[in-house]
């Protein structure tokens, strides 16, 4: 992309991710051709602007699975570059990377076919795992994002770690985790554990779909906490 066109792109971007309304947002993100916007929208991912963050991630999983109806090796690209920024050879922190992963496969079900396994693997102290805690509170969010598409897309051993989240003295890894296994239909499972969450009063910020919400964890797991829009 020459340089000119790529300022265009990012100040459009910038004006797109303040819009208030996700409809209107999404609308005009679509007009711009994903091969130029996938670019800058990774650079949003690290936003110091939680908000900011999240909406790149949210146009990011439109994006790519709009992408994938015509080119799915071209999406493909997009989770492999995804994927890097995960593995600690490429040299930095994926920041947003988990979650759009989630966000990605979310819209794509194509693309979950062929790398929710993967996401997963982020969990397991066998596979990818995740050590860095940020890193593990945006898995824990693009997993369960992931899963409000495909409830049964949580298998039984991913279920077990996730549950081991619930009494994480983290508290937005504690909801997070609530979210991910209440999207799968399975936080029931863990009785005791759920018991304790429906007192858990601390409020972490939910992302709905395009805004930042306050949300108290007690809150979450009784009531639906679907995305806005």
């Amino acid at each position: 992309m020459n340089k000119p066109r790529a300022r265009k792109t990012k100040k459009k971007l910038k004006e797109i991710l303040a819009l208030p309304d996700r409809k209107k947002a999404l609308a005009k993100a679509a007009r711009i051709p994903p091969a130029r916007l996938t670019g800058p929208l990774f650079s949003c991912f690290f936003h110091k602007d939680e908000c900011i963050k999240f909406r790149s991630i949210a146009v990011m999983g439109v994006t790519v699975a709009e992408m994938a109806k015509d080119s799915m090796e071209r999406a493909r690209i997009i989770l492999r570059r995804i994927m890097w920024s995960l593995n600690d050879e490429s040299g930095g922190i994926g920041w947003g990377s988990a979650e759009a992963m989630g966000e990605i496969l979310y819209h794509s079900p194509e693309l979950a076919l062929e790398f929710k396994n993967i996401l997963f693997s982020y969990l397991d102290h066998h596979g990818n795992f995740l050590e860095h805690e940020m890193l593990q509170r945006g898995l824990l969010w693009g997993i369960g994002t992931y899963l409000e598409a495909d409830p049964a897309g949580l298998d039984k051993h991913s279920e077990l770690i996730l549950s081991q989240f619930l009494d994480s003295p983290d508290p937005i890894k504690r909801g997070y985790a609530a979210r991910a296994l209440k999207n799968a239909r399975s936080l029931e499972n863990f009785m005791e554990k759920y018991r304790n969450l429906k007192k858990d009063f601390k409020k972490i910020d939910l992302f709905n779909g395009w805004d930042m919400v306050p949300a108290r964890i007690a809150d979450m797991v009784h009531s639906s906490q679907g995305r806005a829009g």
